[in-house]
């Protein structure tokens, strides 16, 4: 468990510190940026780890329905932190797209694993979003919103979407998580 702490650590402090130290994280140069760059890297490494090492400590457990909603809100996710690439007409309707898509994505995980270490790592990257974007309003209060594009890169968005998360469901599958239940 203190692994992946660790990582959750090192991957808040890594990202917010251009945020709360903005003028001692330009100091460092480009130098920095890869040196920030590896610790976000080793505190990554260090929440899979973690997690997957992790002593399994039930804390409550989710009905079986949540499996449902969970991948209702993970396709959401994807569709949403697809909007910060997209040219279309969805283009800016988020200011943080993607970590509008994290949070969704934490919010999801919760609903459906109810042991200390996955309450951690997704209460965790939860708060780390909800912070990022208070940050991000604060330091740079006056965004702009881009101007829409084409509709029709809007469905390539969602086909793109749809791809992404069966990629994702097999992935889990090949990892021995079944993000899919029948209710009977």
């Amino acid at each position: 468990m203190l692994l992946l702490i660790l990582g959750l650590v090192l991957w808040i402090m890594a990202h917010f510190f251009k945020r709360l130290a903005n003028e001692q994280r330009a100091s460092l140069g480009k130098g920095g940026k890869v040196v920030i760059a590896f610790i976000i890297l080793i505190g990554l490494f260090a929440m899979i780890f973690g997690y997957r090492w992790a002593e399994l400590i039930p804390v409550w457990s989710p009905p079986s329905f949540m499996v449902h909603i969970n991948n209702i809100l993970m396709l959401l996710a994807f569709f949403v932190y697809g909007m910060s690439a997209t040219s279309g007409r969805l283009r800016g309707k988020l200011r943080h797209p993607q970590l509008t898509a994290v949070k969704i994505w934490a919010i999801a995980h919760l609903l459906v694993n109810g042991d200390l270490a996955s309450i951690i790592l997704f209460g965790g990257l939860l708060g780390w979003a909800v912070g990022s974007v208070v940050l991000i309003n604060r330091s740079e209060p006056n965004w702009k919103r881009p101007e829409p594009g084409e509709a029709k890169k809007d469905i390539i968005l969602l086909i793109i979407t749809l791809i992404m998360f069966s990629v994702v469901a097999a992935v889990h599958y090949w990892a021995g998580v079944s993000p899919f239940q029948v209710i009977i």
